[in-house]
This record gives C-alpha cells, structure tokens and sequence, in this order.
C-alpha cells in the first residue's frame, strides 16, 4: 500500500470514529429524557362498567400516547381512594393527583356549580354549553366560582358534550305533571331543586347505587344519563318505562380536574398536551356516543323489552316554569349565581337564535328517508 492510499485511509478512520463519538454524545441525553417519567393517579366518580369510565380511560390514553409515556395517567373507577361525591377534595388536597366526574356532583359546596350541567341552559345544548365556558367568559367564571370557596388547587378542563338526559326510569309512565307528587327520584345538582318543586321527594345519589336503591324500593324512580350508562348500569332489571327528554339536564358536560401544583410542576410542553388531548377527547367522546347510545337504544327496546315514551309537553312546561323560579330566587341570594345565569342568558340569546335559523329541520330529512311510504299503486 502507498503512503497517500495510507494516509487517506487512516484520515477516513479519524472521521468515521470522530462520528461515532459524536453521535454517541447526542444519543445519551435522549436516552436519558426517555426514562423521566411522570405518574399521576386519577380516580372517575363513575363505576368500572360505565362507559363514562371509559371516556375517562380514553382521555388518559390520549394524553398517555401523546407525551410518548413520559407522562403516565392510571384512572381508578369511583370509590377506590374516595366515594364519587369526595373526588373535589381529594384532588384539592392531593390525595389523588386528578380525577373525572361533573360539576354537579359538587353542588352541596356552591350551587352554582351546576349551573354548567343542571341548569336551565337557556335553549342551548351542551356543545353550545362549552363554547360559552370557551369563549364567553365561563371559564373565568367558573375559576372565580371555584375561588370563592376556597379552591385553589385545582386545575379545570371541561370537556365532553352530553345529549339531552331521559326524564328516567318509572313504574309506570309518566303522563302529567302532578305525578310527581311523593315520587321517590334521584338526581342531583341544580335538578334537586327542580323535581323537589315539583313535588318529588328527591334523593342524590352517585351513579353506582341508585340500581339497587330502586331495587330495594328506596327509589320509585330516577334517571342518570344515557341508553348506554343506564343499561350498563342496570335500570332494565328494575324498570321497564324510560321517559325521553327533558329539561332538567339538557346540556351537561363532563370535568377533568388536576391538582394543581402537581400540574404546575409539569412542563410546558406537558401542558399544552393535556389542554389539546382534553379538546380530541371531547370531540372523540361525542363521536362516540352518537355510536353506542344509538346501538343500545336499539338493544333496551329488542333484548330488555323496555318501553320508551315522550315526556309530556305539559311536564317540560311544567320545568320551565319552575326554573325561571329558581333562578330567580338563587339569584337573589348568591351574587356569583346571578352573574353566572345572566352570562349564560346573553350568550344563548345569541347563540341560540342563530343556530335555529341557521339549520336545517333533521325532523323533516327523517321523515322524508326513514317515514313511513305510501302504498305502492297497483
């Protein structure tokens, strides 16, 4: 070999292993980031079976996969640190670093905080519900709120649009307002207040246990949410009467809380990643709900031999009435109520009137597709 092929040749060894190192040196500290991992423990304030468990694992999972597992997010089903009901405390505290419910579940420490899933909503649905936490000022409302009673380790998402709620699960149907006198019914938030007018004797209960309070006869009635949480759940083993809308909670949504120094902690990055994983999971979990709620409808009616019947226009008159009673009297006792109501108001008056001009009839399409046809001329 000549000197020149032999100088070339150990100048390309010099460069090769110059290379070597320094992709070594880059190498390290990205192995190094790929082993710092943030576990938080979450609790729902629903049972393992509900799919609204589910839509709290499908959040985690987002946000799990989206920081590559370098923040981890476990979801317990309610009751395995705290009852459904203590969940706001715990995450305040820090015993559990966050959690899924609603905020109607925290009604007995300001009844304004079921102004965004048990209120009168004004005529706007749940999506346009969060478009007014979003944009029309109920997000700093709802953080005034929450201040006002000494939370302020809590960090606040909501997210996930629910449909209108079943006016329930009966013995019988419901025919007219007055039969609601002595009912025994569950619900919660703001609704307590609305069925308790309305004659009903009204008992709050978390999700889990009002199957087998209406078994055991302790509820002669109750509603919860969905055809699919509500099969889940049960209400086909103890009733087979459901009564369809209502305006007791026709626009609810769902709440993602951290505690907030743990989430003060992480960094930015992670941050942004939960603010855009909370809003996929919301559009997801309504995607999804069009999906199974439609399918288990179907199964309630031809496998559980449930029958379904439309709440009286007499009794949703009756509700309307009656929240404009309770507004009004709230309101007058609770300044942060009456500002919430009256930034809820001038937002549907808007929002409202253009959505109702603005789409099309979907009654009519389903008739037209899906009604029933005229006999074929002969």
């Amino acid at each position: 070999m000549t000197k020149a092929k032999t100088s070339q040749r150990r100048k390309f060894l010099h460069q090769a292993a110059a290379g070597a190192v320094a992709t070594g040196a880059l190498a390290a500290p990205m192995i190094g980031r790929a082993q710092t991992i943030t576990s938080l423990r979450f609790q729902s304030t629903w049972p393992a079976k509900d799919i609204f468990h589910e839509y709290a694992l499908d959040f985690a999972k987002k946000v799990n996969d989206m920081t590559g597992g370098e923040l981890k997010i476990e979801v317990l089903p309610a009751g395995s640190v705290v009852p459904a009901f203590g969940l706001l405390d715990a995450v305040s505290k820090g015993t559990l670093d966050g959690g899924h419910g609603v905020l109607g579940y925290h009604y007995g420490k300001q009844n304004a905080l079921a102004l965004w899933n048990s209120g009168p909503a004004f005529g706007m649905d749940a999506n346009m519900l969060l478009s007014w936490h979003k944009y029309g000022g109920g997000k700093e409302l709802l953080a005034k709120l929450y201040a006002s009673i000494g939370i302020t380790t809590v960090q606040s998402f909501l997210y996930g649009p629910m449909a209108t709620q079943p006016l329930g699960w009966f013995k019988k149907p419901v025919t007219k307002p007055e039969d609601f006198k002595g009912l025994k019914y569950r619900t919660n938030g703001l609704a307590i207040d609305l069925f308790t007018a309305m004659g009903a004797a009204v008992n709050a209960l978390p999700g889990g246990e009002i199957v087998p309070a209406m078994d055991r006869g302790l509820l002669d009635a109750a509603e919860f949410n969905n055809a699919t949480s509500d099969r889940l759940l049960g209400f086909p083993d103890v009733s087979k009467v459901c009564m369809l809308q209502s305006y007791h909670q026709s626009a609810e949504t769902f709440e993602i809380m951290f505690n907030k120094p743990k989430y003060d902690a992480l960094p930015e990055k992670m941050k942004a990643i939960i603010a855009n994983a909370v809003e996929a999971a919301s559009a997801d979990m309504s995607w999804k709900a069009i999906d199974r709620y439609s399918k288990d409808y179907i199964e309630l009616q031809t496998k559980d031999n449930v029958k379904f019947y439309k709440t009286p226009d007499s009794v949703l008159q009756v509700q309307l009435k009656l929240w404009s009673e309770i507004l009004e009297k709230k309101s007058g006792e609770n300044a942060l109520f009456k500002e919430i109501v009256e930034s809820q108001k001038v937002f549907a008056e808007r929002t409202v009137k253009w959505d109702q001009d603005t789409y099309v009839s979907r009654r009519m399409a389903v008739s037209h597709f899906f009604g029933a046809k005229a006999p074929t001329k002969s």
